[in-house]
């Protein structure tokens, strides 16, 4: 974990690191610079499972964020693993399965740098995941696109209490 001098760190976390947690990792890239934050604040993104390590976001998650004229050819999947975790301030879940494993490797249930995307949604409901949206079409993405969107507008409207809280 990082020291009050250090850049906060936030991983986006889903499955595989080529669908949800890309989109998010941009998303809140984006929101953060355009609050000034930018030099306070690192966001990357991460899977619990290793299946994608290496490769490019899935061709639907690069597809709806060049829509909005965002780059997603950076890039490259990445595993969140117990032996990482603690370089992380926060951790941010897409579902509740990713929750459950984020917070089995930090040590338990509760743990209040484990948190889920959606309970930031001020508009949305608490506790709910973000939709899979690997193997499907459109429509898949760009209702993850809405919602996470959404739920970085308040994530980045926490952040500085967040990291008074460090």
């Amino acid at each position: 974990m990082s020291t009050a001098t250090d850049p906060y760190r936030v991983s986006m976390v889903c499955l595989g690191n080529i669908c949800r947690s890309p989109i998010a990792e941009v998303v809140l890239h984006g929101m953060v610079a355009e609050e000034g934050l930018a030099d306070r604040v690192q966001v990357t993104s991460a899977g619990t499972g290793a299946w994608h390590v290496g490769g490019p976001m899935d061709p639907g998650s690069a597809a709806v964020l060049r829509a909005r004229g965002l780059d997603p050819d950076t890039h490259r999947a990445q595993q969140m693993t117990a032996a990482v975790v603690d370089r992380y301030d926060l951790l941010v879940a897409m579902d509740t399965s990713n929750l459950a494993d984020l917070q089995e490797m930090v040590g338990g249930a509760d743990h209040p740098r484990v948190v889920l995307l959606r309970d930031f949604d001020p508009d949305g409901p608490d506790g709910r995941s973000v939709p899979d949206p690997y193997g499907g079409g459109p429509e898949g993405f760009e209702t993850v696109y809405a919602q996470v969107e959404a739920a970085c507008a308040g994530l980045v409207a926490a952040l500085p209490g967040l990291m008074a809280e460090r």
